[in-house]
C-alpha cells in the first residue's frame, strides 16, 4: 500500500507588541487550546515555527502554554522551523540584518527548546532567491513556500508532491511547496473530507502532502473555535490521521534526509497569489480579478496560473507611500547601525517587522497602533542619536528621486518633503516616543468595489454541512451607511500643505476634499535652497488662464518649536482664499480637544489666530499661531479598510485647516510648538 507523507506545519505570529487583548484573545481562542489537544497525541508528528517575541510573551506570561510546547519538544512531535525573530520579510531588509534575525530566533529555540531548526519559515511565504545565501549562511537547509510559487513559474500540479533543490550563486537550498487545497481544506473541510484531500496526493510511495499554514486559522478566524475546538475537528482530525493506515506522519527535515529531490528549481520573486493582487494598484487589482473570471477557474488552473498574476511584494512601498517612508528610514538606519548600542540595534530589528509594511485581507498599514509601534522604534533610534545642537539633513531618504529635509533637535525629529509641497511628513517627540505626523490618506482600494456593488458569494452553499466558510469567501453584509464613507484624498495628509481656493472654503468641503483647488502647490515639488531651509516653487494659479505665482516657505527651528514664514506673489490680482492644511495623529483621537472643544462633530471656529490641541495620551499640547485672523475647520479622519469580519472605519488622524482671504500679495508667519499639559 502506498503511503502518503504528511509534513504538517503551522506558524504563529502577531505583531511585535500588538494590543494586549488582541494577543489575549489569540492565547485564549487558538494558542492555548491548540496546544491542549496536541498534547494528548505526542507520536502526531508536526512542524512548528513562531516568531520570536510571541514565543517569549508565551513563555513569559502563559506558562502552562509553554509547558505544553516544550513537552511536544522533547517528546518529538514538534520539528522547530526557524526564520527572522521579529518576523521580517527577509528579502526587505540588509542581509546583515536577516542574518542577525535568523541567528536570534534559532539560538532562543536552542537555548529555551533545545532545538536546533533546520529549516525556515519566509513571512507572507515571500520568495526571494537573493536569500538563500543568508538562510545557508545561518545553517538553514530547507525553506517552505507555496505550491502557487511552482505553479506560476510553470510547474505540472501533478508534480509538486516533494520537494526542489534551487541555488544562488552556487549555494543550495531545498524548497518545498505547500498545497493550497490543503491550506484552504484544512481545518475548514470535515475531517473525512480534509483526509480525502490529503491522500490525494499519494502519486508514488515517495510523495508527500505539504501543508504549512497560519495556526490563527485553527481558532482565531470567525466561527474557527467552535468548529475546531468545541465540535473536537482538530482532535477527530490528528485520531484520524494516526488511524488511517494510508497517511504517516512525519517532519519535514525527516523527508529531506530519506528521499531525493524532484529536481531543480528557478523561482521569481513572488508570494501567494491573492498577496501578489493585494500589492497591485486599486484599478489593476480589479482589473486581474476580471481577466481572471472571464478565462474561466479550469483554464487558470491548468494554463493561466504561469501567465496571469500580480506584482511583487515590494510594490506595497509604492501603493502606500507612509508605508515607504517607515520602510526607508529603518533601511537608512540599518546601513549605520554599527555605531548603535545593543538596546538601539534591538529598537532596528523590531522596526522591520512584517505587518506595518503592507494591506491585504487584513489591517496592515491601516491600523494607527502598528504604525506607532513602529515609529516608537524609529525614535527609539533617533532620541539616541539627539544632540543639545540641530542637526540638518538634506538627502533622499524616501528613494523616491526627491530630497527631503531632516531635523533633529534636542527634542524632535522632522522630515520635511521637498516632492510634496515643503510638507512635514514626520513629527515625532523624542521624550514621548510618539509621532503626531503618523498620517493615511483615504484611497480608493479594490474592495471599496464590495460596498458599491455588492455581491453574494453563492459558491459558498454547504449543503452537506461538512465545510464552514473561510475568510475569503464568506458573505459580507454591506452597511449602506458605509458608502457615504468612501471619500479620497488627492494629495498625502501631511502638515503646512498649501490650498489656494477661488471660492471660500466650507467645512464639508473640506472634509469631503471636493473644494475646487486653483493652485498646484499642495502636491507638487518644491526646489529646495541647501543653505538655509527655504522651499520655494514658482507655479501657478489656474482660472481662466495660468496666473504666474511664486510661493516661498521658510523654516526655521527651536528644541520644541517649528516656525514658518510663509511668502506669495501672484499675477492674480483680485480674491483669493488661502489655507493651510494640518494633519495630526493622536493615539486617542476623540479625546482631543481644540481649544476645549470636543471635535467628534466637527470644528469650526470664526477669527482665531491660534488653537491649543491638548492631547491626553502624550499629556503635551499642540500649539499653532498664525498671525492672521482665520476660519478654522477641524473633523477626525476616518479611513474605510477591509479586515477578516468584513470592513471597519479607523479614526486615523485630526485634519486641521485654516483658510482667509486674500489678494496678490500673501505673507504669514505661522509657528507649531510642543508644550506640556
Amino acid at each position: 500500500m502506498k503511503k502518503i507523507k504528511l509534513l504538517f506545519g503551522v506558524h504563529m505570529h502577531q505583531p511585535v507588541d500588538n494590543l494586549g487583548d488582541a494577543v489575549d484573545r489569540a492565547i485564549e481562542l487558538c494558542y492555548a487550546p491548540f496546544f491542549e489537544t496536541m498534547r494528548k497525541y505526542p507520536e502526531f508528528k508536526f512542524a512548528l515555527h513562531s516568531s520570536g517575541w510571541l514565543l517569549n510573551e508565551i513563555k513569559t506570561k502563559h506558562p502552562k502554554i509553554f509547558s505544553n510546547i516544550k513537552y511536544l519538544t522533547k517528546k518529538g512531535s514538534i520539528e522547530w522551523v526557524g526564520g527572522g525573530y521579529y518576523e521580517p520579510v527577509l528579502s526587505s531588509i540588509a542581509s546583515k540584518d536577516a542574518r542577525a534575525q535568523i541567528d536570534k530566533l534559532s539560538l532562543y529555540l536552542q537555548k529555551n527548546l533545545k532545538a536546533t531548526p533546520k529549516g525556515c519559515w519566509l513571512t507572507e511565504r515571500v520568495w526571494e532567491s537573493s536569500i538563500i545565501p543568508d538562510l545557508k549562511a545561518c545553517d538553514l537547509e530547507y525553506a517552505v513556500v507555496d505550491d502557487y510559487h511552482f505553479l506560476s513559474n510553470g510547474f505540472d500540479a501533478n508534480a509538486i508532491d516533494g520537494y526542489y533543490e534551487s541555488e544562488e550563486g552556487g549555494e543550495k537550498m531545498a524548497l518545498f511547496p505547500i498545497s493550497s487545497s490543503l491550506r484552504y481544506a484544512l481545518p475548514f473541510f470535515s475531517v473525512e473530507r480534509s483526509i480525502e484531500e490529503i491522500v490525494k496526493y499519494a502519486q508514488n510511495e515517495n510523495s508527500a502532502a505539504v501543508v504549512f499554514d497560519d495556526m490563527e486559522k485553527f481558532g482565531l478566524w470567525p466561527k474557527t473555535h467552535e468548529w475546531v475546538y468545541r465540535e473536537k475537528w482538530l482532535e477527530r482530525f490528528v485520531e484520524t490521521v494516526l488511524k488511517d493506515e494510508r497517511i504517516v506522519t512525519m517532519h519535514y527535515g525527516e523527508y529531506l534526509k530519506a528521499y531525493r529531490s524532484k529536481g531543480l528549481a528557478y523561482l521569481s520573486n513572488t508570494s501567494y497569489f491573492e498577496m501578489g493582487e493585494w500589492s497591485l494598484g486599486a484599478a489593476q487589482a480589479l482589473a486581474l480579478e476580471t481577466l481572471k473570471k472571464r478565462v474561466g477557474e479550469k483554464y487558470f488552473q491548468s494554463t493561466g496560473v504561469a501567465l496571469i498574476k500580480g506584482t511583487v511584494w515590494k510594490n506595497f512601498f509604492i501603493k502606500y507611500p507612509e508605508a515607504n517612508h517607515i520602510h526607508k528610514r529603518m533601511l537608512h538606519h540599518s546601513l549605520c547601525q554599527d555605531k548603535f548600542k545593543k538596546n538601539v540595534l534591538e529598537s532596528l530589528y523590531r522596526l522591520q517587522t512584517n505587518d506595518v509594511f503592507w494591506h491585504g485581507l487584513f489591517g496592515g498599514i491601516y491600523l494607527p497602533n502598528l504604525r506607532d509601534n513602529a515609529y516608537r522604534y524609529l525614535l527609539e533610534i533617533e532620541a539616541s542619536l539627539a544632540k543639545k545642537r540641530v542637526k540638518m539633513v538634506f538627502e533622499d531618504i524616501n528613494m523616491d528621486g526627491y530630497e527631503e529635509l531632516k531635523i533633529l533637535t534636542k527634542s524632535l525629529s522632522l522630515v520635511f518633503s521637498s516632492k510634496h509641497g515643503g510638507s512635514l511628513i514626520e513629527f515625532g517627540s523624542l521624550e514621548k516616543l510618539f509621532n503626531w505626523q503618523n498620517t493615511l490618506m483615504r484611497r480608493y482600494e479594490a474592495y471599496h468595489e464590495k460596498i458599491l456593488n455588492p455581491v453574494k458569494n453563492s459558491h459558498i452553499e454547504n449543503k452537506n454541512n461538512d465545510a464552514i466558510a473561510t475568510i475569503h469567501n464568506a458573505d459580507i453584509v454591506v452597511d449602506e451607511a458605509l458608502k457615504d464613507e468612501l471619500i479620497y484624498d488627492w494629495h498625502p495628509k501631511y502638515s503646512f500643505v498649501d490650498h489656494f481656493s477661488k471660492d471660500e472654503y466650507l467645512f464639508e468641503s473640506f472634509k469631503r476634499a471636493n473644494y475646487k483647488e486653483v493652485g498646484d502647490f499642495a502636491n507638487q515639488p518644491f526646489e529646495f535652497e541647501e543653505a538655509g531651509t527655504k522651499f520655494k516653487r514658482d507655479g501657478g494659479i489656474f482660472l481662466d488662464k495660468k496666473y504666474k505665482t511664486s510661493l516661498t516657505k521658510k523654516y526655521s527651528f527651536h528644541n520644541d518649536k517649528i516656525v514658518l514664514n510663509l511668502s506669495m506673489a501672484s499675477d492674480f490680482a483680485y480674491t483669493l482664499h488661502y489655507g493651510m492644511e494640518f494633519n495630526f495623529h493622536f493615539a486617542h483621537p476623540h479625546k482631543v480637544t481644540v481649544n476645549g472643544q470636543s471635535i467628534d462633530d466637527g470644528v469650526a471656529l470664526m477669527d482665531v489666530d491660534g488653537i491649543i490641541l491638548k492631547d491626553d495620551y502624550t499629556q503635551k499640547f499642540l500649539k499653532i499661531h498664525i498671525d492672521k485672523k482665520c476660519t478654522l475647520y477641524a473633523y477626525i479622519l476616518h479611513t474605510l479598510s477591509q479586515n477578516e469580519s468584513g470592513f471597519e472605519l479607523t479614526a486615523q488622524q485630526i485634519s486641521l485647516l485654516f483658510s482667509a482671504p486674500f489678494s496678490s500679495l500673501l505673507d504669514l508667519n505661522i509657528s507649531l510648538e510642543v508644550c506640556d499639559v
